[in-house]
């Protein structure tokens, strides 16, 4: 199979015609935060990857762009794809996501209990861009932003396009985006098809059918006079997903693929959002904006009859001041969030005032922000009715200075939280445990940027000092607090235009995560690692114009090995086996046709989440190919 495909590839490098192109970088601006700036001035730690280059990419979802370009790091969650594991700044592969926030066009993603951010439900050929913001971001982004914040924005431009791919295990997908935009009026519509067999063989005929996803988004902005702007944004994501138990090591060892021993689950995800947004231009210096959010979900494990149904309810409310010298912003945050069961309802309620701001000094920029927030749990089951809250706050202080058009310094702290999601009360089994404590972070970091016509480079360096860091101590199944720990580490992003037909593109993480205080039922972790956090990530790209239409573009992943994702004494037999893969891809673009084919996993690389040993579950663990084509109109 490999070798048609590569005959393929070099079969369409050869109809096309040598011409190179000339391309310049330039500081990218960032928009989603509530003070606009760009890569180069910003006083935080910032990765911005914009339509270009999730188009360039040609991933399936938006998972695998963060995992393969990003300095993020995503792996499917006990072997769910529609739902994956997200680790950034060493928190861990197995809870790092409830340390992320992530929003889209401003509403907050993350979930009230131990459900990852839905990203499945953002189709690639919607998104504008995706910005980064690292050990930092809690004034406006609040609870759970430990690690930073990651804020995706829809496009809001002319663009008509149908993206239409197939590839290896039937899968299928087609894509749908149309877009409008004047003075006036801005809509667009964007739809997203996926069909898929499922990765391993699963012998009960009950689980023939393909892994399924349906989303559709509707975006309405109205300029109803030159001061007031309305807009509605609507939603609505379908997922059927059959992913298989886990694995021994000699099972995975002997065929990854295969069923194994556990029974494999069948999940049924359904999202609708509504949103509602005004913004008032009050005068060329003060916008007030505000935005109302409404999201219901439902989750149904068919294969153990556990269903739960979600009603999520947000208000967001900024006003902004800005002129030549300063930024100013103001808000409100508000969230209710109840999960409902055929047992019992749980509520998370989040209600906080924040304000941050940015002072332009010459080559200066200092920014200082403050947020509190006011965190209430309720939880109600026959006779019981129990009640918990507690009082955060988050603070962020940063320095920028610019040297020229091409360097600059910064330096940050931040003060973050994360407040625990519903199901940290409850043992294994459903049984109540205890509330706990919220995990705090303080975060410090340092670094530099160089960017030039023909190269960006960014280097920075961290150091997080926490409190009650959340885990689950399996031993006891139940869910408990680390009392201290640290992060320490290095990022180094490189992307260097060679000349007009080559460019590199480099991401490398080095992290440590170390557990310095915390003894359960007699076991003392002092010193041990944080496991399911490797201390090395990286990722290469190599792209070569081959003809004037014809781009080629090798992408190499490696994570270094570390602990299984329960290993907290560091004791267990078995590791995390490091993660590899070399996927290629190549397109040619003429006009508004574009024609792409990509193989991941080139060279048949096996890989894994290790949860405890002997529990394994295959992920990327065979070469996998897929062919399509984008039109533009």
């Amino acid at each position: 199979m490999q070798k048609k495909i590569m005959l393929s590839l070099t079969t369409a490098l050869l109809v096309s015609s040598l011409q190179a192109t000339i391309i310049e970088l330039e500081p990218i601006s960032i928009t989603s935060t509530a003070i606009k700036t760009d890569e180069l001035k910003a006083t935080d730690a910032v990765e911005v990857y914009t339509q270009k280059d999730i188009e360039q990419a040609h991933v399936q979802n938006l998972y695998e762009f963060l995992n393969q370009q990003t300095s993020i790091v995503t792996m499917p969650s006990f072997g769910n794809p529609f739902l994956q594991k997200i680790d950034m700044r060493g928190y861990g592969i197995g809870d790092g996501y409830q340390n992320i926030v992530i929003t889209i066009n401003g509403r907050k993603m993350n979930n009230i209990d131990m459900v990852s951010q839905f990203l499945s439900s953002i189709s690639p050929s919607s998104i504008s861009r995706i910005e980064i913001i690292k050990s930092s971001g809690i004034v406006t982004g609040g609870d759970g932003a430990n690690a930073g914040v990651i804020n995706i924005t829809t496009k809001q431009n002319n663009n008509k396009e149908i993206s239409i791919y197939g590839g290896t295990n039937h899968l299928s997908d087609y894509s749908l985006y149309l877009g409008h935009k004047d003075e006036k009026l801005s809509v667009s519509f964007s739809g997203e098809s996926q069909k898929k067999n499922v990765d391993r063989d699963i012998s009960s005929n009950i689980f023939k059918d393909e892994n399924k996803l349906l989303t559709a988004t509707f975006n309405l902005s109205y300029n109803l006079n030159e001061k007031i702007e309305l807009s509605a944004n609507m939603s609505a994501t379908d997922t059927t997903v059959i992913y298989g138990g886990a694995l021994t090591k000699a099972q995975y060892e002997a065929n990854p693929n295969q069923q194994g021993s556990s029974n494999s689950t069948i999940q049924e995800y359904e999202t609708i959002n509504v949103d509602l947004g005004f913004r008032y231009y009050i005068n060329d210096e003060l916008t007030l904006n505000t935005t109302i959010f409404n999201e219901k979900k439902r989750s149904n494990y068919v294969t153990s009859s556990w269903e739960s149904r979600y009603d999520y309810k947000s208000l967001k409310t900024i006003l902004d001041y800005t002129d030549d010298f300063k930024s100013i912003s103001v808000g409100f945050d508000g969230f209710k969030g109840d999960r409902t069961s055929s047992s019992d309802t749980t509520t998370k309620d989040n209600l906080a005032g924040f304000a941050i701001s940015e002072f332009y000094i010459n080559n200066s920029t200092f920014k200082a922000g403050y947020r509190y927030e006011k965190v209430t749990y309720k939880y109600k089951k026959t006779n019981t009715s129990l009640k918990d809250d507690h009082s955060l706050y988050g603070a962020e202080l940063g320095y920028n200075y610019t040297f020229d058009k091409e360097k600059s310094f910064f330096i940050n702290y931040s003060h973050s939280y994360q407040a625990p999601d519903i199901d940290r009360f409850f043992n294994w089994g459903g049984t109540f445990n205890a509330f706990i404590d919220p995990s705090k972070a303080d975060n410090f970091n340092i670094g530099f940027n160089y960017i030039t016509s023909s190269n960006k480079f960014k280097i920075s360096a961290f150091y997080i000092d926490l409190k009650n860091e959340i885990y689950y101590y399996k031993t006891s199944f139940k869910n408990t607090n680390i009392d201290k720990s640290h992060k320490y580490g290095l990022d180094i992003y490189d992307k260097w235009l060679i000349n007009n037909n080559f460019s590199v593109v480099l991401n490398y993480n080095y992290v440590q995560a170390i557990i310095d205080k915390e003894i359960e039922n007699g076991e003392n972790f002092a010193n041990k690692k944080l496991p399911g956090v490797s201390n090395h990530n990286i990722k290469a790209t190599l792209n070569y114009k081959v003809f004037k239409n014809t781009t080629l573009a090798l992408t190499q992943i490696y994570r270094s090995k570390t602990y299984a994702a329960e290993d907290f004494n560091n004791n267990f037999t078995q590791k995390q086996d490091a993660y590899k893969s070399t996927d290629i891809s190549i397109t040619y673009t003429k006009k508004g046709l574009e024609l792409f084919a990509k193989i991941n996993n080139l060279f048949n690389q096996k890989n894994g989440l290790w949860i405890r040993d002997d529990a394994i579950y295959p992920i990327n663990f065979e070469t996998t190919a897929k062919l399509g084509l984008k039109l533009k109109f």
